[in-house]
């Protein structure tokens, strides 16, 4: 196995790495709309938060060699499912027309009160 502190993309808030390699599968760390910039979440709805979300799963992807289209499955966590379809909408935009496995599921609460969470595998 091989740690990945991908550059470009928000520090880990605690003890655990961008990303882990294993054979030809790369183990995505959820992300939140954390500006890798500034370090904190800046957007206030989810349409903003997620779109952040997939920047930096992009930019953990891209310190690989891989792009979004690289993704196998992702697991995505709402703070509200109420805002599912708006998430939906940026989700599969960014996506652009790659349509991985998934599972959506509302939690108690996020990080940073992030709105939305999205982790991912990706394949080599």
């Amino acid at each position: 196995m091989e740690k990945i502190n991908a550059k470009g993309a928000p520090k880990a808030l605690g003890p655990y790495v961008s990303a882990m390699k294993s054979g030809n599968l790369i183990f995505c760390s959820g992300q939140t709309g954390i500006n890798p910039e500034t370090g904190k979440v800046e957007k206030t709805c989810v349409e903003g938060q997620t779109k952040q979300v997939m920047k930096n799963l992009r930019a953990v992807l891209a310190s690989q060699g891989l792009t979004l289209q690289h993704i196998v499955k992702c697991n995505v966590y709402l703070s509200d499912m109420a805002n599912f379809e708006k998430m939906n909408l940026v989700y599969g935009e960014m996506l652009e027309g790659h349509t991985p496995a998934r599972t959506t599921v509302a939690v108690a609460g996020l990080p940073l009160d992030a709105l939305v969470e999205i982790e991912c595998i990706a394949e080599l």
